[in-house]
């Protein structure tokens, strides 16, 4: 069998005297605490600590990242537990073997990174993953979830989380979230985030039903605008009481543009009966996130933009499996022009603060940076989903850093529901920080204590002054 390595170097640059610098910064921020602003992980496994099932349902099924690939192989998404519940123990055991005989299949991929981390870092695992080891692995793993050591909170506080964020929406009671504030045996902070898209989307089948939902939760009429932006504001309101600092939002596109009044509260309307054409929903959708923004500067929730992606680009998948199952695909990106009308009325406006994401790496140099580079309250969000890879997170430094600077970033953000992997994707970028930073050092660009400062910087207050923590 062939042993399951970690390179102690691993992703720092082979030169020598870059590799000496760079293992300097790494070590610095190795063990600082991580701060995770945007993520997916519920809630309620740390608030009811309920112990992890299996390898499977931990590992694999939750990680769209991983299912997605075998599926590209042909591995059908229900045989690896998606969409299917909890999983039997011979079902969870069968997909883990299909995992680990497709090992091949994650070479060279952030995948393959982070599971190789998470097995041998965290597991204890020596053997690679193989059909031939498939079993062994599984077996490992399964007996190191019965520990009390692995059970979510012990985790929680082994990695090192100082802040996680979770992703909510507007109409949730953020009960879990409220239990974990209140228990003084839990010492971290996890925050809800508000991502009111559904409510947004006016256009969308079921819309009609979520702005009903809205209204019985709110216990305010939403049968006109602005009943349902005071339901919405409210709703804000429960999550800032609940501990909440950001609004997360995901369109086509990021253009927010004010209505005339009369012509808002008209299309609102129409939306109300299911009568909008498609350009008047996007016209209304347009507006209610210019108003999600001139909320962001009043009660001072960041707002977060990551347009551009085609939602569940296959139908029969989406009917089958539902969302988020790694079917989702880039656009192509437009900040410039788009975000003008926003930025025009909120750009310099002390209590708005804008951090923008994409998939789309040519907007980073020629828009996303200059962006920042001007307005105070625009952030350059991390390399994030497709991007969130070594070689994408290099070029994500050197796209944005000459023209926005180090301190307008945003620090890592791991943006996984696949908890497990949150140190493994940390730890991946701090590496790889690190070794630009040497880069500019071994240049000439910069002085190696210029570089810690940087380094501390980009992992503790960069997230903490992005995401008002």
């Amino acid at each position: 069998m062939t042993s399951l390595t970690l390179d102690p170097d691993r992703l720092l640059p082979p030169d020598p005297t870059r590799r000496a610098v760079a293992r300097r910064l790494h070590a610095a921020v190795a063990d600082l605490p991580i701060i995770s602003p945007h993520g997916h992980v519920p809630a309620g496994w740390l608030a009811h600590d309920t112990p992890f099932t299996d390898p499977t349902s931990l590992l694999l099924t939750p990680d769209h990242y991983a299912t997605r690939l075998l599926h590209s192989h042909g591995v059908d998404l229900a045989h690896l537990g998606v969409g299917q519940g909890p999983l039997s123990a011979e079902a969870s055991r069968a997909a883990f073997r299909t995992l680990c005989a497709h090992w091949s299949v994650y070479r060279g991929t952030p995948v393959r990174y982070w599971l190789q981390v998470q097995f041998a870092d965290l597991f204890g695992i020596t053997v690679r993953p193989s059909a031939e080891t498939a079993d062994e692995v599984y077996d490992q793993i399964a007996a190191t979830l019965q520990t009390p050591q692995f059970r979510p909170r012990a985790l929680f506080e082994r990695f090192g989380v100082e802040v996680l964020a979770t992703t909510d929406d507007p109409c949730d009671d953020l009960a879990d979230h409220a239990f974990l504030a209140a228990d003084p045996t839990f010492s971290g902070r996890v925050l809800p985030t508000f991502r009111p898209d559904r409510y947004l989307e006016v256009g969308v089948d079921g819309w009609t039903a979520h702005a009903d939902r809205l209204q019985e939760v709110s216990g305010t009429d939403t049968s006109e605008l602005t009943g349902f932006l005071d339901a919405l504001r409210q709703r804000r309101e429960h999550f800032r009481a609940h501990g909440a600092v950001s609004a997360d939002h995901s369109h086509a596109d990021v253009r927010a543009e004010r209505l005339p009044a009369s012509e808002a509260v008209e299309l609102f309307a129409l939306a109300r009966k299911a009568s909008l054409s498609t350009t008047e929903a996007t016209a209304l959708r347009r507006h209610l996130l210019w108003e999600m923004a001139r909320m962001s500067s009043e009660d001072g929730l960041v707002m977060t933009l990551h347009p551009g992606v085609a939602r569940s680009h296959h139908g029969p998948t989406a009917r089958t499996f539902g969302a988020d199952v790694g079917a989702d695909i880039p656009l192509p990106g437009d900040f410039t022009r788009d975000l003008q009308p926003l930025l025009q009325d909120f750009g310099t406006d002390p209590g708005f603060q804008l951090v923008l994401f994409t998939l789309d790496e040519t907007t980073l140099s020629r828009e996303i940076a200059p962006l920042a580079g001007f307005y105070p309250s625009v952030w350059v969000g991390a390399p994030w989903w497709f991007l969130d890879a070594p070689d994408a997170i290099v070029r994500h430094r050197s796209a944005v850093t000459e023209t926005a600077g180090f301190g307008k970033t945003s620090g890592f953000i791991d943006d996984t529901r696949a908890f497990c992997s949150i140190p493994a994707r940390h730890d991946m970028a701090r590496r790889l920080d690190a070794a630009y930073l040497s880069t500019l050092v071994a240049d000439g660009r910069l002085e190696e204590d210029e570089a810690l400062e940087t380094i501390v910087d980009i992992v503790t207050v960069n997230p903490r002054k992005a995401f008002r923590l």
